[in-house]
């Protein structure tokens, strides 16, 4: 990590996808602003005020969840909250990115410059100075229910106290170990600071917004890779052009992209006068997708400048507080998890009918006329079974009851569970551009088709690692390489830069629009 790196100031206003990519990767240093270091400071003279008047302070003078009644005296309050979030240091399984944890700190110091928190200024320093110093806690993604991060904001906050594990310089370590190589000490817990370090949905906001961010690049890439196959079969541009006159307005974007891009390749002649469903409406079911990836991104950063503690500092008072349950963002990205079924079923069903032939005249199974083979018939199953993955994961969790705390906690979002099932879906996404994207290039190649543009990237990075099929081989390796390939920054950089979105492109922050800048949020046109 660079010593030097630029500074961005953080001033409780929400966050955009550009400034959360650069956090993320460790390329800016977030600093708090003076004004909102202010606010920190008198929500934390709320606090003070309400403990100095004997007043129970959830979380603070008092335990939580079942033990909310048991009130801790004023020589127990140190010893009580370095138990507290030291106890909440319960996640396991594999470690979420850096980039997430990164982001995760960076929105609970964001989120308490609002001033609605009551933690202390010292806190929000010391957050920081993990994030100057690039020493990262290890925060393990099995933990929390939805219903604040406890038990992933927790492995954080024990890090702060010097327990728990941390990378430093691209080791993982002890925490202790990682603060004396750092020079830092760890962090006394004041009342209110541990609950302030607990109670949120930090690392969730963080990783929903990665997911939903990664979502749009698939997205984008089998949109590119949808248009390949189309223009393998020799499909009929009418319908494109007629949904950007009678379309919705995401509808009216994908198609005019699909136009403008196809206008770079040496189009065949369409084959039918009406093509199959897969092929007319790629620009009603990837707008519907986009449309939702743009629903769920506003809300993401919405929250990224929202405290949802519990408690909370407003009218002079400590106040009792439900916005520890993100529902808002669990249903939204619920609803673009549905969205990801229906583009996997669009993909797949463009494979289905570039294997079975008579688009074109194309041989079944694309096998080269006169080679003796079985051709890509098998890969198509794959391509079906991988559809019925992304199909299996989208039942709804986030309604399920469950009853914790003695009864205290009974409502629950399972965001971080709901996060993790979008991510396998994306991923299983990105397998099946690659197998579209191999077919496509067969069929292609059997007609001597000449690709440009957008067309001509995809075509290009299949055979770069994929010859022409004339033989029956093994296919695992090439269309695992093909699929690194097409679901690459670079690759994505380079779509972009021949056929750009801007809808899409600036607000995901997605290929140069990450990389060369940081833009705000625009609003969402309807």
């Amino acid at each position: 990590m660079p010593q030097t790196r630029a500074v961005i100031e953080l001033t409780g206003q929400p966050l955009g996808f550009a400034e959360l990519l650069h956090i993320g990767e460790g390329r800016i240093r977030p600093v708090a602003e003076p004004a909102g270091l202010a606010r920190v400071q008198a929500a934390r003279d709320v606090v003070d005020r309400a403990i100095a008047q004997g007043q129970p302070v959830y979380g603070s003078t008092t335990g939580v969840g079942a033990m909310k009644d048991v009130e801790w005296s004023s020589h127990e309050l140190e010893t009580f909250n370095l138990g507290l979030v030291r106890a909440h240091h319960f996640g396991t399984g594999v470690p979420f990115r850096i980039s997430v944890v990164r982001n995760a700190m960076a929105l609970r110091v964001n989120t308490a410059l609002t001033g609605y928190v009551g933690c202390s200024v010292e806190l929000v320093h010391a957050y920081l100075d993990l994030l100057e110093a690039d020493l990262i806690p290890v925060v393990r993604r099995t933990g929390s229910i939805g219903c604040a991060d406890i038990g992933l904001m927790g492995q954080i906050g024990a890090v702060l106290t010097g327990v728990g594990e941390a990378i430093y310089k691209g080791r993982r370590l002890p925490a202790a170990q990682a603060f004396t190589e750092a020079g830092l000490k760890p962090f006394r817990m004041a009342p209110r600071d541990s609950l302030a370090s607990l109670s949120i949905n930090a690392v969730s906001f963080a990783a929903a917004a990665e997911a939903t961010r990664g979502a749009a690049g698939a997205i984008r890439t089998l949109l590119a890779t949808g248009m390949t196959a189309a223009c393998a079969m020799g499909v009929s541009r009418d319908p494109w052009i007629a949904v950007t006159h009678v379309g919705t307005a995401r509808e009216a974007m994908i198609g005019n992209w699909l136009c403008t891009a196809s206008e770079e390749c040496d189009w065949p002649s369409a084959t039918h006068i009406q093509d199959p469903l897969s092929l007319r409406m790629i620009a009603q079911v990837l707008g519907a997708v986009f449309e939702s990836l743009l629903m769920a991104g506003h809300k993401i950063l919405a929250a990224t400048g929202r405290s949802d503690d519990n408690p909370v500092i407003a009218e002079g008072r400590v106040l009792t507080s439900g916005g520890s349950l993100p529902l808002d963002v669990t249903v939204l990205l619920e609803a673009a998890s549905i969205c990801m079924a229906h583009a996997a079923r669009n993909a797949f069903n463009r494979c289905v009918l570039l294997g079975n032939g008579q688009r074109r005249g194309l041989p079944v199974n694309l096998v080269p006329e006169g080679a003796i083979a079985t051709g890509f018939g098998p890969i198509i199953k794959l391509a079906g079974e991988i559809f019925s993955r992304v199909l299996s994961m989208t039942n709804p969790v986030s309604a399920q009851s469950l009853v914790v705390a003695g009864g205290m906690e009974d409502e629950a979002a399972f965001l971080p569970l709901v996060i993790e099932r979008f991510e396998r879906q994306v991923e299983a996404l990105k397998r099946l551009a690659a197998i579209e994207a191999l077919l496509a290039a067969q069929a292609m190649d059997m007609h001597g088709d000449r690709p440009g543009g957008a067309v001509q990237l995809v075509y290009d990075a299949v055979r770069r690692h994929a010859e022409y099929y004339t033989v029956d081989r093994p296919l695992s390796a090439e269309v695992e390489a093909i699929e690194e390939e097409l679901s690459s920054e670079e690759f994505l950089t380079r779509l972009i830069d021949v056929s750009p979105i801007h809808a899409i492109d600036g607000f995901f922050a997605l290929g140069g629009f990450g990389r060369n800048e940081m833009r705000q949020p625009q609003p969402l046109r309807a």
